[in-house]
């Protein structure tokens, strides 16, 4: 066991040793790559600009949002009402995604309480 903890130490050595050597030729190397995206001046001012266009574009995509919302639902009505045309494909992705949903709103539950398991104990 203390070996294994004197290898893992020696490993986070080298990686902060390396990050320690090339970190700021990666970050001045990324930032240049991007500047095109840095809004200048950097000021309280732009970043107040910037998060109001965020916030209205997004306030701005709901219509479109609310549209393509209901003809998923009504896709969906269509497909039930006409469900003994369904193949074997079409069946296994439905399950396939009420299965995924299922599994997500287990995970967050977890998430919610802490990552604790609670239920009976054996």
């Amino acid at each position: 066991m203390a070996a294994k903890l004197q290898q893992l130490q020696s490993k986070v050595r080298q990686a902060s040793q390396f990050v320690a050597k090339h970190g700021t030729a990666y970050h001045n190397q990324l930032m240049e790559q991007n500047k095109h995206y840095i809004q200048q001046p950097p000021t309280v001012d732009t970043l107040n600009l910037l998060s109001k266009q965020l916030f209205y574009t997004r306030l701005a995509s709901i219509p479109g949002r609310y549209e393509t919302f209901w003809k998923e639902v009504d896709y969906v009505k269509n497909m039930w009402k006409n469900r003994q045309d369904l193949n074997v494909g079409d069946a296994t992705t439905a399950a396939l995604f009420g299965l995924e949903c299922f599994a997500w709103f287990c995970a967050g539950e977890i998430v919610g309480r802490g990552f604790t398991f609670t239920g009976y104990y054996v």
